[in-house]
């Protein structure tokens, strides 16, 4: 997926205002993702993005593993980042995460989705696909 097209697809998820808004959000989101991946996955997903967008995953990262974090803290930092509250920061967040699972590889998506705590996770389509599989209307 090109660059345009994913901050596209961010902004009408989003319905921020504008081009510079979203991309904010988007570098916001993948910033505060790679800080909480392992190492080398927020590698393998910052090789499958353009590199405008691959460049924040990579700036936020380093060699070690993953900082250790829920989705307040996740939300929190996103919305220091994208200058917007928490509750902004979630739907951003989601919108984002729904335009990467699109981008990467369903097993990529799958090893992301494995790597996060379910609060985080839950965010992703592909975690909320296993989730509504998983529910039976039968104990």
């Amino acid at each position: 997926m090109h660059h345009d097209e994913f901050i596209g697809k961010v902004q009408a998820l989003t319905r921020l205002p504008d081009r510079g808004t979203s991309e904010q959000a988007t570098r916001a989101v993948l910033s505060t993702l790679a800080e909480r991946l392992p190492g080398g996955l927020a590698e393998h997903v910052a090789a499958q993005l353009p590199p405008t967008l691959a460049a924040p995953m990579r700036e936020a990262k380093d060699s070690s593993s993953g900082e250790r974090f829920g989705l307040t803290t996740f939300a929190g930092r996103i919305a220091g980042r994208a200058r917007t509250d928490e509750d902004g920061a979630v739907r951003e967040a989601a919108a984002v995460l729904e335009v990467l699972d699109a981008a990467l590889a369903p097993e990529l998506t799958e090893k992301v989705v494995a790597a996060l705590p379910k609060d985080i996770g839950g965010l992703l389509p592909a975690a909320r696909a296993v989730e509504d599989t998983a529910w039976s209307p039968h104990p």
